[in-house]
């Protein structure tokens, strides 16, 4: 059996970004790395497989490179989750506050119908504001979340906190 690898190897700590103080966990080095890359998405299909959803949701931008990987390993649609105004059909929409503001995310008003099983997928957990923006999206549509999965789970951060029980998987955890 082939060595697991060490997957925090192939993340980029960048310091002061986006703002002062903050440590920047860089997953584009993870991505230019094929083995790296397969290993995270593999690892990710084989938390969700035993779920058994219908769809993965993933959250814009790197949720979908994470999401419809593990979408297409497992034979599963892909429903985005996207900044307003980037979807071209009817959309329901949910605001979160964010540190300076709030923003806005959309999802296709015909995307998810009652019942149907998902598993969300992001980059990164931080705070938990935008996964459970999301969620609370996604349950608008009667949709059942049987987990939420991340590459990196910022724990500090205490984002789980925010995701009223549902089950976290994440690769990382710093």
């Amino acid at each position: 059996m082939a060595k697991a690898l060490d997957l925090k190897k192939f993340i980029r700590d960048i310091p002061d970004f986006p703002k002062k103080g903050i440590i920047f966990k860089d997953i584009t080095t993870l991505l230019k790395d094929p083995q790296a890359l397969k290993a995270s998405v593999d690892q990710l299909a084989k938390a969700v497989s035993k779920l058994k959803p219908k769809y993965i949701v993933g959250i814009e931008s790197r949720g979908f490179i994470f999401g419809t990987a593990v979408a297409c390993k497992l034979g599963l649609g892909f429903i985005p989750v996207r900044k307003k105004g980037k979807l071209p059909y009817k959309t329901t929409s949910v605001s979160y506050d964010l540190e300076y503001g709030t923003d806005t995310l959309e999802m296709h008003s015909d995307a998810l119908k009652k019942g149907d099983k998902v598993v969300i997928i992001d980059d990164l957990l931080a705070t938990g504001g935008t996964v459970g923006a999301v969620s609370e999206l996604v349950r608008g549509s009667g949709a059942r979340i049987c987990a939420v999965a991340f590459v990196i789970e910022l724990a500090f951060l205490n984002g789980r906190d925010k995701l009223k029980g549902l089950p976290v998987f994440s690769l990382l955890q710093y």
